[in-house]
């Protein structure tokens, strides 16, 4: 059977993959740097036993061309994510990786088969809207200006009307943050290397992931764990904005499943594929269906608050994956009440003063702003 090497593969979706390949049959091979943030315990419990483990950095040369030794295929799922304006290193990390796996996979040469990437639905930016005058729009992200004053929605970037959000394809990318810009550097890296060399690559562009073993400790892992926190310790969850942004939820393990779909399948070679929920969902809606999974009736915080870069409204359309035989299964309730159970089952001694802190310290670097419309008051 095929030796596997899943860089990121002690990580959220990672793990959720390693845990499918090894049941396939697949001989796992993990890359890991064990960041301190995602993982401040070591290697996690979770994680089985007949996979080999290696620790080190994606974009260390000489590491990473050790665990590709004896390898023909590679889940590069190594990222770094975060809403720290440290932009350079999601270019080291998400885009410079990559390229030199490919530089080690035709510099060995090596038998390499296959490269199935992270990406992410942030390469789309503000997203997709409809305009009754002007048709299909993909409008610039939201000026400073708008958010301070409190006008959140997206208007038409040709004739500033109303427009109607739209589920996202494949067809259109517009990333405007550095997580985003460097995933689609990541996409244009391993497309355009990978046709050229004839090693087949995928990327995948996940919506938000949300399951067990999302970390606490990052602060990027997301609103489920932001919304859990708080409701857990009894306090409201905090919506930025007016709550009524449009997202879409994804479960972890349809996420492995779609990783393993394409690892498999031919005909996902050299493309790239929105992985994204059943539903979409208005953000006040998810933090009251959550309050009733967590048995705690607290109404919502409309903070008027905004993360600075964040869209307004992104859902994705996953026709292209479904048309590979993959959907989602798992609905928006399954996903929380899975995510609450395992919180639970952790404990949370320890955990609520983390949260505190990485909304502190986003205020302080000015990625949480008040806008004029903001309520005050404790929100942390």
């Amino acid at each position: 059977m095929d030796r596997v090497l899943v860089t990121g593969g002690a990580g959220f979706i990672g793990s959720h993959t390693v845990d499918l390949l090894v049941k396939k049959g697949y001989q796992v091979r993990i890359l890991d740097s064990l960041q301190e943030r995602v993982h401040p315990r070591g290697w996690p419990s979770y994680l089985p036993e007949s996979v080999e483990r290696v620790q080190g950095d994606v974009c260390d040369r000489r590491t990473l061309a050790s665990a590709l030794e004896g390898v023909s295929c590679v889940l590069h799922l190594a990222a770094y994510q975060d809403y720290m304006p440290d932009f350079s290193t999601f270019y080291r990390v998400n885009t410079v990786s990559t390229a030199l796996l490919f530089e080690l996979i035709v510099e060995g040469p090596l038998p390499i088969e296959k490269v199935v990437l992270a990406s992410s639905q942030a390469v789309y930016g503000e997203g997709k809207y409809l305009c009754p005058a002007c048709g299909l729009v993909y409008p610039p992200f939201r000026s400073e200006e708008k958010l301070s004053g409190g006008d959140w929605e997206v208007r038409c970037p040709h004739c500033s009307g109303a427009v109607e959000p739209q589920p996202i394809d494949e067809s259109t990318v517009s990333p405007h943050t550095a997580y985003g810009i460097s995933k689609y550097a990541l996409e244009l890296t391993a497309l355009n290397l990978g046709r050229k060399y004839g090693i087949a690559a995928v990327n995948m562009r996940y919506s938000i992931v949300q399951g067990p073993r999302n970390s606490f400790y990052n602060a990027y892992s997301g609103i489920a764990r932001r919304f859990t926190l708080r409701l857990l310790a009894e306090k409201p969850p905090v919506c930025y904005e007016d709550g009524q942004q449009i997202r879409d939820y994804v479960h972890v393990h349809d996420v492995a499943r779609a990783n393993l779909l394409v690892l498999e399948d031919p005909r996902a070679d050299y493309r790239s594929f929105n992985v994204g929920g059943p539903t979409s969902t208005r953000v006040l809606e998810f933090a009251r269906l959550l309050s009733r999974i967590c048995g705690v009736e607290i109404e919502p915080m409309i903070s008027g608050e905004y993360r600075f870069g964040d869209t307004r409204h992104t859902f994705s359309s996953s026709d292209s994956l479904a048309k590979l035989g993959w959907r989602p299964e798992i609905g928006l309730e399954t996903i929380l009440t899975d995510y609450v159970d395992w919180v639970r089952a952790q404990g949370t001694a320890g955990i609520r003063d983390f949260y505190a802190d990485s909304e502190r310290r986003m205020k302080s670097m000015g990625i949480v702003r008040a806008s004029s419309s903001s309520a005050g008051g404790e929100s942390t």
